[in-house]
């Protein structure tokens, strides 16, 4: 049975490699790796193969004999730290194989800062598609790797883009090797910049949302607004306290606007899904930018029509319009005939839609009306007084199937 061993080489630098690693190296005649890992041994007696690519290992050690071989594959940083070895080590049943633990990247970075990471969110941005700015909102600290097109210039314009341009961001590269690096500032100072590809990143956050405790109803300037109409704090809450989401529920955000509805009915429904119609492309962008603050993976985005791309979305098990661009009546004939125990609200600015609604459901002895006038002021400093200055009153109508 063929000898492979899987050593963790560290972050580079070969006085940086565990006794066992090193002698695990030195007793393999054969060695593994991309060009930087195997630099340090090419003066030794060993056949080298330049390569990370699991199919080509494999071709490799077909090739070889158990009886004079012993390999060894290197990988970066540690074995078991976003490492080669999960991919290959399952596809070695037929040899003999010893792994070799190396000191992380995260290890060795947190070690050059000072800094403590047992309380750090990992994530890696190399090849994967994580969401960085997710995991920025909810933590103090973020460590990531990066790689690939998620380079660090690109993922701090990505937290600039989403409203964290003041969180303070460290930058690793070529670490533990001569050329080392570390670059530090604010993310939006970082934006152009130029850094390797392969790099890590340390991310602060010193106001992260408490993700634990969620109550709806977040401050209005947590979500990216521009000049797109949002549904205001206190509204927000009261409409989605009446909608009365589930965790399993289907739910429509209609004229979603900022998308500040759709990302906490998301946050809500964490089991089912939100659809957000929206026809402004503005407002469309900022629905993307704002749900992946929040890592609201359960928010599709519908553009066009609402009146038209209904027809085409699953039954909701509830449903909240912002906007109805004139075609109130015919979306709520929709909704029905999906599901005629739908649970709607409707917030209304003007006396105008308010009359619509009520028209709409004079007839429908089988449906209850709540209307709920909000009329909200908030303070404003003005010298040494606070005055309170009022917000447009927004009717919040609910309706709901009698008997559900």
């Amino acid at each position: 049975m063929l000898k492979v061993n899987i050593i963790g080489i560290g972050p580079g630098n070969p006085e940086l490699l565990t006794r066992e690693a090193a002698l695990a190296i030195e007793q393999s005649n054969i060695l593994i790796g991309d060009s930087r890992m195997l630099a340090a041994y090419t003066t030794e007696k060993k056949t080298v193969f330049q390569t990370i690519s699991t199919a080509k290992i494999l071709d490799i050690i077909k090739e070889l004999d158990p009886a004079k071989d012993i390999v060894g594959i290197l990988v970066s940083g540690d074995i078991g730290f976003f490492s080669l070895t999960k991919t290959i080590a399952d596809k070695l049943s037929a040899c003999e194989v010893k792994r070799f633990c190396g000191i992380s990247s995260l290890v060795y970075f947190t070690q050059k800062l000072d800094m403590s990471w047992d309380d750090a969110k990992i994530i890696s941005m190399h090849g994967r598609n994580n969401n960085l700015v997710a995991a920025v909102a909810k933590n103090t600290k973020v460590f990531s790797l990066t790689g690939g097109e998620n380079s660090p210039a690109k993922l701090c314009k990505e937290l600039c883009d989403c409203g964290y341009s003041d969180v303070f961001v460290y930058v690793g590269e070529n670490l533990s090797y001569a050329d080392e690096k570390i670059t530090k500032g604010f993310a939006s100072e970082l934006v152009g910049m130029e850094f390797p590809s392969l790099s890590v990143m340390m991310i602060i956050n010193d106001k992260p949302i408490d993700g634990c405790h969620y109550v709806h109803g977040l401050p209005d300037d947590f979500f990216v607004r521009a000049k797109v109409p949002m549904t205001k704090q206190e509204v927000r809450s009261i409409s989605i306290s009446k909608l009365a989401p589930r965790s399993t529920d289907i739910i429509y955000d209609i004229g979603a606007g900022t998308g500040s509805v759709s990302v906490e009915l998301a946050l809500i429904a964490k089991n089912g899904k939100v659809w957000a119609f929206e026809r402004n492309p503005e407002a469309i962008e900022l629905i993307r930018m704002n749900s992946k603050k929040l890592n609201a993976q359960n928010l599709a985005i519908v553009e066009g029509e609402a009146s038209t791309e209904i027809k085409e979305t699953p039954a909701p098990d509830c449903v909240f319009i912002g906007g109805s661009g004139g075609n109130l009546h015919s979306m709520l004939d929709t909704i029905y005939l999906k599901n005629n125990k739908a649970r709607v609200v409707i917030n209304a600015i003007t006396v105008e839609t308010l009359a619509s609604v009520l028209d709409y459901y004079k007839n429908k002895s089988n449906y209850e009306i709540e209307i709920v006038n909000v009329f909200c002021a908030r303070s404003q400093k003005i010298g040494s007084y606070n005055l309170m200055k009022a917000q447009n009153p927004v009717y919040v109508i609910s309706a709901n199937r009698k008997g559900e």
